[in-house]
């Protein structure tokens, strides 16, 4: 099986999901975006993958509710 990667990225004022090199939907906040980058890595497990996610961490500046 394939190894199938996701990060979170910021999107302009917004979160996203990176994975194959695209991020189709946004998020209101980071938590967001990585719940549901762990419900398609964890699919991605089931089928057999290497599942890799990341998150960065908070900047100087950004509040603690991810936004």
């Amino acid at each position: 099986m394939g190894l199938a990667q996701y990060a979170i990225v910021a999107v302009q004022d917004e979160w996203g999901v990176l994975h194959d090199g695209d991020v189709k939907n946004t998020y209101a906040t980071k938590e967001a975006a990585f719940e549901s980058a762990v419900a398609a890595a964890s699919l991605a497990l089931r089928e057999g993958h290497e599942v890799h996610v990341s998150v960065p961490g908070r900047e100087a500046g950004e509040n603690a509710l991810g936004s």
